[in-house]
């Protein structure tokens, strides 16, 4: 498995941003695809962005298109979260993660196998 670092959460009022991060010392990261889930108190885990390890292909939750964007720099062996115009129901804990090496952007949880420990994001009204 590879091992994921989140970070970058915390406290912010609606309207605001927040850019979230994912590392990992894998030196074969440029060759995974990347996820990033969220899961609120008593709620499922969510869907919320993947990039593909070409880079070329992206995927969006419906509840974040067009505020949220995933980007990757394979350099630095991260993956970003970039998070704008927030809003209280975006509040959870945000969770990176890492499918087999080879794998696409997959949006289901069952697609991963790798989990962060996740960074909690709060938004106020």
């Amino acid at each position: 498995q590879v091992q994921l670092v989140e970070s970058g959460g915390g406290l912010v009022q609606a309207g605001g941003s927040l850019r979230l991060s994912c590392t990992t010392s894998e030196r074969t990261f440029s060759s995974y695809s990347m996820g990033w889930f969220r899961q609120a108190p008593g709620k499922e885990r969510e869907f919320v962005a993947a990039i593909s390890w070409t880079i070329s292909t992206t995927n969006i939750a419906d509840s974040v298109k067009g505020r949220f964007t995933i980007s990757r720099d394979n350099a630095k062996n991260t993956v970003y979260l970039q998070m704008n115009s927030l809003k209280p129901e975006d509040t959870a804990v945000y969770l990176c993660a890492a499918p087999r090496r080879g794998r696409g952007p997959g949006i289901t949880t069952r697609d991963y196998d790798s989990w962060g420990q996740g960074t909690q994001v709060t938004v106020s009204s």
